[in-house]
């Protein structure tokens, strides 16, 4: 009894652990495993970096195999042995077909079911194509690589996604951060009148907030549990892959089935609308009316004193010391320059930005002024009426950016001015108008370099 029990160590230990044969032209690979050379050779083929062992999972830097002579010799003598008991034994380990009870041997590809031999004559597979186990196994190994490199891709693909939405939440928080710091200092401005404002706008806030940040957080969840779901079915397949040809096959419609059936979660997307306070009437709706009365100017070179230089799109217009003849069709010898548009009825609001060094006057006059009508701006008075003209004038030190706001309702006969920088009412003006209103831009000549730009926004 011992005897027969060594001899079927003798004989496992002569088996290669891949295709459980005899071993064929044995080869021992870095951690002291062998097997067939075929058989190792088909397991490594295409993997790139370390190849793993199949029995301990130990990776070789490299496919370094050492042919084996005298196990091979050893092997031949083993097989002349007649052992017919060990040699069912070691036949019953093998998985044999639940119908004809015989070693399953073939694969049919398209029902993706292992058959033995006999399985081949019933009709149902007839028409079927049938290979050898270790060749179906090559092609699925092949297919489950493609799976793999597919599933990495998707796998960054989510966590980029992933990371993107955790930014987008900040930005969010950023944002709403940003427009209450805002809504804050307009409150101190006005105090107690603007305290039920306040609250309104900020609730508004806080709830816009909230439901983005839900939407976000329900969307980094579900892509989340996707990249829980590619990383497990990720590693189950590459866990598969280096299964034995029969473990890898059984099962492997289900890992087929969960690859073609993967959904990607759709991505969320927002856009944070921007509430307004509803101010008094001296300071009343300055995002209103940007929102609603904004209009879109551009300058008319036409118009232009010699020493300003309108730029291409004519949103801007630079004062430099002029080095040519006047423009015999400039409105002024003053550097100044009018819109290209004008206004004789509705409501208008324009924002313009001032930078440079110099002073400067901003407002808007009659179409009808003559040249030389525009005096120059007083540094005594920083706000004038020149016939039915209604200017404000400034200094912009070196560095100093001022963003100014002009509203103009026609049919009321009111000019309004607001300092852009912190929301703030600045001087108005009230009159009759009959003619149509130019908004003009100028500069003293004093001025070192001053560029007004017209903002859309």
């Amino acid at each position: 009894m011992e005897s027969a029990a060594s001899l079927a160590e003798l004989q496992a230990e002569a088996s290669c652990p891949i295709c459980l044969d005899y071993l064929r032209d044995p080869v021992t690979i870095e951690c002291g495993h062998t097997f067939c050379h075929s058989c190792i050779h088909q397991r490594w083929e295409d993997l790139p970096g370390t190849f793993p062992c199949p029995v301990c999972l130990y990776h070789c830097p490299d496919k370094n195999l050492k042919r084996n002579t005298q196990l091979c010799h050893i092997i031949e003598v083993v097989k002349q042995i007649p052992t017919t008991g060990n040699e069912r034994k070691l036949q019953e380990e093998k998985p044999l077909c639940g119908k004809h009870n015989e070693v399953l041997t073939l694969f049919c590809d398209s029902a993706e079911e292992m058959l033995c031999p006999r399985c081949k004559v019933p009709l149902d597979h007839q028409d079927q194509s049938l290979i050898p186990i270790e060749e179906a196994a090559s092609s699925c190994r092949k297919k489950l690589k493609r799976y793999i490199g597919a599933l990495l891709v998707e796998v960054e693909d989510a966590e980029t996604e992933y990371e993107n939405q955790v930014a987008k939440e900040f930005e969010v928080q950023k944002k709403v951060e940003k427009w209450r710091k805002e809504l804050q200092y307009e409150c101190k401005e006005l105090k107690c009148s603007l305290q039920i404002e306040h609250d309104v706008f900020n609730a508004g806030l806080l709830i816009e907030e909230k439901d983005v940040e839900e939407k976000l957080t329900e969307n980094g969840r579900q892509i989340s549990n996707h990249m829980f779901m590619l990383n497990n079915l990720l590693s189950e397949i590459a866990e598969k892959y280096l299964q034995a040809d029969v473990d890898l096959l059984t099962g492997i419609e289900d890992i087929h089935n969960r690859y073609e059936k993967l959904e990607t979660p759709a991505v969320f997307s927002y856009k944070l609308k921007k509430e307004s306070c509803n101010l008094p009437p001296h300071y009343l709706g300055l995002y209103k009316m940007i929102s609603t009365f904004q209009v879109d100017l551009t300058l008319d070179p036409e118009t232009a004193h010699p020493s300003l230089i309108i730029s291409r799109d004519r949103k801007s217009v630079t004062y430099r010391t002029p080095d040519g003849l006047p423009n015999p069709q400039a409105l002024t010898s003053y550097p100044a320059v009018l819109s290209s548009e004008g206004f004789d009825a509705g409501r208008h609001f324009w924002q313009v930005e001032v930078r440079g060094t110099g002073e400067w006057s901003l407002g808007v006059c009659k179409e009808s002024c003559l040249i030389n009508s525009l005096i120059s701006p007083s540094p005594s008075n920083s706000c004038r009426h020149i016939d039915l003209c209604a200017s404000i004038c400034g200094t912009c030190p070196r560095g100093h950016i001022m963003r100014v706001g002009i509203f103009l309702d026609y049919e009321l006969g009111d000019v309004s001015f607001y300092n852009l920088n912190n929301g703030s009412y600045l001087y108005g003006f009230s009159g009759k108008f009959k003619e149509k209103l130019m908004p003009y831009f100028s500069s003293a000549p004093s001025s070192k370099s001053l560029t007004f730009i017209i903002r859309d926004e």
